[in-house]
């Protein structure tokens, strides 16, 4: 279905597959995230990882202009909210007992992938702040016309959501932890900062892996072969199984193959090899990188080792983003050990917008409350963080 509104008419595409790639890229392209590009939502749907056996119904907006996409946003039906790591739980459960339906709902994330960094996609030459309004009223007539109870972006790009009208969404802030790089030349430098107990804990857990005959060595461009893939999915699915219900398995096998082709100048994967004579790890992590930002999303290993998560993890990533001058790290969501590696809280954020007008108006009367218990969590959180003190 399509309908035009001036010199824009706008499409719902239920697959990206209804998208040409570069033309989603030129708008996707220019963005932080790498998570929005064509190839990687793609990916999710065509490997059968999202999708409506999943309870993922894609559902995107396309904005047109003289026959040209000019803006886009991934968008998805949804009758739960897994995969989407926002614990919306509250508010479904206050759904519930109010009597109200909270699903099915439209959410607008990268599919099962906590990163910061949502946004629509609008090209630069267009007037951006009249297409992002005419595109939340495209989006609010929508869920009217389906029987959706509201739209939510999840994991939004700070500054994307600043330009939004206060009045549309409201903003739930989410702690998140992040690495920041100050400047650093190489990796003494990042020791530098902590005091000197934590500085001589991180180098005795490095020690620690090369004692036990372990080097750690980043694999990129013709290194990811289709056997590494397929190791790293089987790593994938073996840790995700080790916390049975609560593990977060939903990547096929043929997404991580179609990884290869796909998605090869934006991998990274970490492997630590215990015999150097053998081209076998016996662990792995995945990241993802683009312009100055790093992405730690899977990691798996075939034994457990005394501190080898967090080299493979925390710290051979840090050396290698510091190598390539990366300025933030994002190592993905949980895990308080991060804190004591560098790690800072910083406020992330999604948006909400609840069409009963009963939910809209309890989200609003208690939202200040509720950011400001992030803040103050955040704030108590970067005090454990074992900097020395600069002078």
């Amino acid at each position: 279905m399509s309908r035009a509104d001036h010199t824009y008419s706008f499409t719902w595409v239920s697959t990206m597959d209804g998208f040409d790639r570069d033309s989603w890229n030129a708008l996707a392209r220019p963005v932080h995230s790498p998570f929005l590009e064509w190839e990687w939502l793609e990916l999710m749907e065509s490997s059968g990882s999202i999708g409506a056996e999943t309870g993922w119904y894609p559902a995107h907006l396309a904005v047109w202009s003289r026959g040209n996409l000019v803006a886009a946003a991934p968008l998805y039906r949804k009758i739960h909210s897994e995969g989407e790591f926002v614990d919306d739980y509250v508010w479904a459960d206050l759904a519930y007992r109010m009597g109200v339906a909270y699903y099915p709902k439209l959410v607008g994330m990268s599919p099962v992938t906590p990163a910061q960094g949502y946004r629509f996609l609008i090209d630069p030459r267009e007037n951006t702040t009249r297409l992002t309004v005419l595109m939340l009223a495209e989006i609010e007539r929508y869920c009217q016309a389906n029987n959706l109870s509201g739209y939510h972006f999840l994991y939004a790009d700070l500054d994307w959501v600043n330009t939004l009208p206060s009045n549309r969404c409201i903003p739930w802030l989410h702690p998140v932890l992040i690495w920041k790089n100050p400047g650093h030349h190489d990796f003494d430098d990042y020791l530098a900062r902590f005091k000197a107990n934590q500085r001589r804990n991180i180098v005795r857990e490095r020690r620690r892996v090369a004692q036990q005959g372990i080097t750690l060595r980043p694999l990129t461009g013709d290194q990811l072969t289709d056997d590494r893939l397929e190791l790293m999915y089987r790593y994938y699915v073996d840790t995700n199984s080790k916390f049975g219900s609560w593990g977060c398995r939903y990547l096929t096998r043929d997404f991580f193959a179609g990884l290869v082709g796909r998605f090869r100048d934006r991998l990274m994967l970490m492997a630590a090899f215990q015999d150097q004579s053998r081209d076998d790890p016996i662990a792995m992590g995945m990241f993802v990188y683009k312009g100055d930002l790093l992405y730690g999303r899977y990691w798996g290993c075939r034994e457990e080792v005394d501190t080898l998560h967090f080299n493979t993890c925390y710290y051979s990533p840090i050396e290698w983003a510091i190598s390539k001058g990366i300025r933030k790290f994002d190592p993905g969501i949980g895990g308080g050990h991060k804190v004591r590696r560098g790690f800072q809280s910083v406020p992330g954020c999604s948006l909400h917008r609840f069409l009963d007008p009963e939910m809209e108006t309890l989200m609003r009367m208690n939202i200040d409350a509720i950011n400001g218990q992030a803040h103050d969590y955040i704030r108590k959180i970067n005090q454990r963080i074992p900097f020395a003190q600069r002078g």
